[in-house]
């Protein structure tokens, strides 16, 4: 025997107009994916070091970080291009200061700046140890940028072909261009933040690409299961059926990712942030797009094709016996 669950996001038998709201939910949708767009271009992506090449120190100080005593001292050793921030979580954030530097021409250059780096600690924190020293070249960066490209790329043609083996055509173009505009809204969303561009926000991207697909994959099954059981409801009612009917199952699973990535994203640290908060954003950008984006891109494709044979069929004409 099945319990009822105890707690539901929206009473059973609700029947909210979504498709109503169609033409709005699109075009704030197209305003928001030109203007990331636009912002990709200009300032563009806050390239991390797995994409531009450089070197990452990271350093432990005795004392609580001083960090514009820090920037001070590397200025002044000529390490204008220095950038500083925090590591680690709790207390040890306090003590944790990662150095990034663009990347240098020669591995010389790159040496004198670590001992430049070197100098400048012992000036501004007496006692701080380097725990690591990372440095990427630019080729190495440019072959990561170009394969973490690649496999944004072989993602959208993979769910493609897997949608439109699973559903009909129309199921699989609205859904490979609803991702394709969550991408580039988290792609503005980046810039926006200045949230460094590297593997791990890769990453992040691909895990929002996959969940948003999940998303829709549920909501489309029951589509066209409904689309099975009702032959003759219109499909923009249909589509609104099976929205509210998939409602509590798509805000209880988004709701519960939401609140496990949330204290990633506030106690995570520099390794984890990034990460999170563009889970954060792709889980509200994946649930939203599922019913304001792909639904109304189904109906207006489908319209005329889904319910083609749905009409009821014509009586026969009348024929008289034949005489013997």
């Amino acid at each position: 025997m099945f319990m009822k669950p105890m707690f539901r996001f929206v009473p059973d038998g609700t029947r909210i107009k979504f498709m109503k709201g169609r033409f709005a939910g699109l075009i704030v949708s197209a305003i928001l994916s030109s203007a990331s767009i636009g912002l990709f271009f200009y300032p563009g992506l806050n390239l991390g070091l797995d994409f531009k090449g450089g070197v990452v120190i990271q350093v432990n100080t005795p004392q609580k970080a001083d960090f514009s005593a820090l920037r001070g001292a590397l200025a002044k050793a000529g390490l204008t291009d220095a950038a500083l921030q925090s590591f680690g979580t709790g207390a040890a954030a306090d003590h944790g200061v990662l150095i990034s530097l663009e990347s240098r021409q020669t591995a010389g250059q790159t040496q004198t700046a670590i001992t430049e780096v070197e100098t400048a600690l012992a000036s501004a924190a007496p006692g701080a140890k380097i725990l690591s020293t990372q440095a990427i070249g630019a080729s190495v960066s440019d072959q990561l940028f170009t394969q973490g490209l690649e496999a944004l790329g072989l993602s959208f043609v993979m769910i493609l072909a897997y949608i439109w083996f699973r559903f009909e055509w129309q199921f699989a173009v609205g859904a490979v261009a609803t991702l394709i505009l969550d991408t580039t809204k988290t792609i503005g969303f980046m810039v926006i933040t200045r949230i460094p561009f590297d593997l791990v926000t890769i990453a992040a991207i691909l895990t929002v690409i996959g969940y948003s697909t999940n998303d829709k994959v549920v909501v489309y099954d029951r589509m066209r299961e409904n689309l099975r059981k009702f032959k003759t409801m219109p499909l923009r009612e249909l589509i609104d059926l099976s929205i509210n009917e998939t409602l509590n199952r798509t805000l209880g699973t988004s709701g519960t990712v939401f609140l496990a990535a949330l204290p990633l994203a506030l106690f995570g640290g520099s390794a984890l942030s990034g990460f999170a908060w563009i889970m954060l954003f792709g889980i509200v950008v994946g649930t939203s797009s599922s019913i304001f984006i792909a639904a109304p891109i189904l109906l207006f494709l489908g319209e005329h094709r889904l319910r083609r044979s749905s009409a009821p069929p014509k009586a026969p004409a009348d024929t008289k016996p034949a005489k013997s």
